[in-house]
């Protein structure tokens, strides 16, 4: 099975451009994973300190039933 020259050609240039693409996306797959792990982090940092807030903040009230009981 003999392919022609311009057919082989076409599909080495075909393949050429799509590993071009695949190496553009998984630099941007890498970059956009950095922005996660950047913005999980401040959102930890910013969990733990309204939790900090809070029990600085909210005294212990207890539990009692209300007047009308």
């Amino acid at each position: 099975m003999n392919m022609p020259a311009d057919r082989l050609t076409t599909l080495e240039i075909r393949s050429a451009e799509q590993e071009k693409t695949i190496e553009e996306l998984s630099g941007q797959i890498a970059e956009q994973w950095q922005v996660i792990e950047r913005m999980q982090r401040k959102l930890d940092a910013l969990t733990d300190r309204f939790l900090a807030l809070e029990e600085q903040s909210a005294p212990d009230v207890p539990v009692t039933k209300p007047p009308h009981w």
